[in-house]
């Protein structure tokens, strides 16, 4: 096992990470920023307001988005057992 196999390692890890919790991070950031800019105009500064549309976005982004996601993780787990004889080397 090498510093450069490792390094691969975590590198497709990281990315796998990121590139299933970017959208739904991104949806939870939009809807926060439409519900801020409501309470803006509006003067409305009710803490427990943004809370509920943010936990109904991210639970239906995860409900479209879920398939996708599973697919990636799927494929990242292969990755890995594929990769199993080349860390006893």
């Amino acid at each position: 096992m090498t510093e450069s196999f490792i390094v691969g390692v975590a590198k497709d890890a990281l990315l796998s990470v990121i590139t299933i919790s970017g959208p739904i991070l991104a949806i939870s950031l939009g809807v926060g920023l439409l519900i801020s800019i409501f309470q803006a105009t509006t003067q409305i500064q009710e803490q427990t307001l943004t809370f509920v549309p943010k936990i109904i976005a991210v639970f239906i982004s995860i409900i479209i988005l879920g398939p996708w996601m599973l697919q990636t993780l799927v494929s990242f787990t292969q990755r890995m057992f594929d990769a199993i004889p080349l860390m006893v080397r």
